[in-house]
């Protein structure tokens, strides 16, 4: 009996130490997950506040790109605008040339009818300004 008692209490070490151990596997094995999840927690938290960042800054873009395509748009309407009146102008300058081109022919004919010695000469000074304009050209060409 004395050597029951001595291994019962053999035993009963051993499964107090058995015991002791998986409650201190068990503890540790806690603890580190604990740790892990905490820092998972953490990483988490840090990609979040990154991510709100990049949203922030994508949403700042978004709006700073509108703003550009605003402008952008602005400046071809006034564009267009300064197109379309400096076409127009230029079609009242072109018949406007054309009406004093016609002008400028009737009375030719008119001064050619009336007096064709007055009409000579002038056309005879204005091909001497035009040779002197030539010279003068040709001058200038020379001496640069």
């Amino acid at each position: 009996m004395e050597y029951f008692a001595a291994f019962y209490n053999l035993m009963l070490f051993n499964l107090l130490y058995i015991l002791l151990g998986i409650a201190i596997g068990f503890t540790a094995a806690w603890m580190l997950q604990l740790q892990k999840l905490q820092r998972q927690q953490k990483e988490l938290k840090s990609t979040g506040g990154f991510l709100e960042s990049e949203k922030l800054m994508k949403e700042n873009l978004q709006k700073e790109l509108a703003m550009v395509h605003q402008h952008k748009m602005a400046v071809e309407l006034d564009l267009g605008q300064k197109l379309q009146k400096a076409e127009k102008i230029i079609r009242q300058m072109d018949s406007d040339i054309l009406l004093m081109q016609k002008s400028y022919e009737e009375t030719e004919a008119l001064l050619q009818a009336k007096q064709p010695e007055v009409h000579a000469l002038k056309l005879q000074l204005l091909e001497a300004q035009n040779t002197i304009a030539r010279l003068k050209a040709k001058f200038n060409e020379g001496n640069t």
